[in-house]
């Protein structure tokens, strides 16, 4: 009898879950990404605003699984799944054969049908944006300090993110203290203090997942950073000089957006049912309906609580995703199967609005201020893989508290400073 041979695609918070909890049954595992690299993306924005470097929050997947010989791991991009012959072909033309599969492909930005704005406005869901966004940013200084006009000066000082969620708030407030407290004796010719930093929400208030009042405090903290914070007022146009917002032209060169996600085509290669984001919608035990042998999990699944609520797409519930799964593959393979329906368990909102800011939602228990400040960094470290990381991650954040000054500051891939800062 061959041994049953499960194929995970996609290597981010699900996807490990799930493999690191099969540890130890006898099957064999095939995990694909089109990355090298499990990302910690909470903590991706931190990049884009120079706080930390890339090797910081990222690990080579074959390094986690080097002693799991069941475990082999390619670099691969899916671009089908044949659910009668059960396999997926990667853009090589590779075909895969498969007794489980699980997909783990996570969202990408939604531009909410507008895809020509991607080039001007970036969104943040890889290593790769992260690095575009603190290259432009950078660049945006330095541009300024060279130009002789005042307004182009001024448009390059204007610091546009569109989107007031979690990571539209952390960006806007690590680039406020970026400009008006680390970068304040670097330059000679321009004041970066008077760099403009306007947060632009098209709904009635910023991180509106969170209680109105961590809202209310979050606001408050981000103005008293400097932030300027637009409330319904819906972005109409991005380009290359600036922002339309609610009809109004804002000369801006850099346009960051945190607005909205959308799913894999996991959804497309399964002809199945999804949800306006392209999500998959899941059955209660994350299968797609009428094909047990799939799973769907993360951001790839549209994912219903018993009470109604749709699960958050945040790495917790991933992580409890991914245990999920495995704990039915291990009853399925065992011979102990029975009934499974997923309940996810909230461990709590938190975001980060800057240095010794913070609000955290427990559900009975809200924090906000410099105590949350602390259980986020707390919480994030431990969350990360190995000590190594955990230690550089913790010594980097003692040093810019300390010396207030971000160390991943590295402008990269000159060949591209002219196109981009110039349109």
């Amino acid at each position: 009898m061959e041994t049953h041979h499960i194929v995970v695609v996609g290597g981010g918070f699900a996807g490990l879950q799930l493999i690191n909890d099969l540890k130890g049954l006898q099957v064999r595992i095939t995990l694909i990404d089109r990355r090298n690299h499990h990302l910690f993306q909470p903590l991706l924005y931190q990049v884009a605003t120079t706080l930390l470097a890339t090797s910081e929050i990222a690990w080579p997947i074959r390094s986690l699984y080097r002693d799991r010989e069941e475990v082999t791991t390619l670099l691969g991009d899916v671009v089908a799944v044949d659910k009668f012959a059960r396999s997926v072909t990667l853009r090589t033309g590779e075909v895969i054969s498969y007794d489980t599969l699980v997909l783990a492909t996570g969202a990408t930005h939604a531009y909410f049908g507008h895809d020509e704005w991607k080039p001007v406005a970036p969104g943040l869901k890889t290593l790769e944006d992260a690095t575009t966004i603190r290259r432009r940013t950078l660049l945006a200084f330095e541009r300024a300090e060279l130009a002789d006009d005042a307004a182009e000066r001024d448009s390059y000082l204007t610091f546009a993110i569109v989107g007031a969620g979690p990571t539209g708030v952390e960006l806007a407030g690590i680039i406020a203290e970026l400009s008006r407290k680390t970068l304040t004796k670097e330059f000679r010719r321009i004041d970066t203090q008077k760099t403009r930093v306007l947060l632009i929400e098209a709904g009635p208030r910023i991180l509106p997942s969170f209680v109105e009042k961590l809202s209310l405090y979050a606001h408050g903290s981000l103005e008293q950073r400097g932030v300027e914070i637009m409330l319904g007022k819906p972005v109409t146009n991005c380009m290359t000089d600036g922002v339309t917002v609610n009809g109004t032209f804002i000369p801006c060169r850099t346009i960051i957006w945190a607005a909205g996600v959308q799913a894999s085509p996991a959804g497309r290669w399964l002809d199945a049912s999804t949800d306006r984001a392209g999500r998959v919608v899941v059955s209660p035990d994350l299968t797609v309906p009428g094909n047990p042998e799939i799973f769907a999990v993360g951001d790839t699944a549209a994912v219903t609580q018993p009470d109604g609520r749709p699960v958050p797409g945040i790495a917790p519930a991933a992580k409890q995703q991914g245990a999920f799964v495995a704990q039915v593959l291990r009853g399925r393979l065992s011979g102990t199967s029975k009934t499974e329906v997923f309940r996810y368990k909230h461990q709590g909102s938190l975001a980060t609005i800057g240095n010794n800011s913070a609000v955290i939602d427990f559900g009975r228990i809200k924090l906000k201020g410099s105590l949350a400040w602390w259980i986020w960094g707390l919480a994030h470290i431990y969350f990360l893989i190995g000590t190594r990381w955990r230690f550089a991650v913790a010594w980097s954040w003692l040093w810019i508290s300390i010396s207030g000054q971000h160390s991943a500051r590295l402008i990269t891939q000159r060949e591209t400073i002219k196109d981009e800062s110039r349109g």
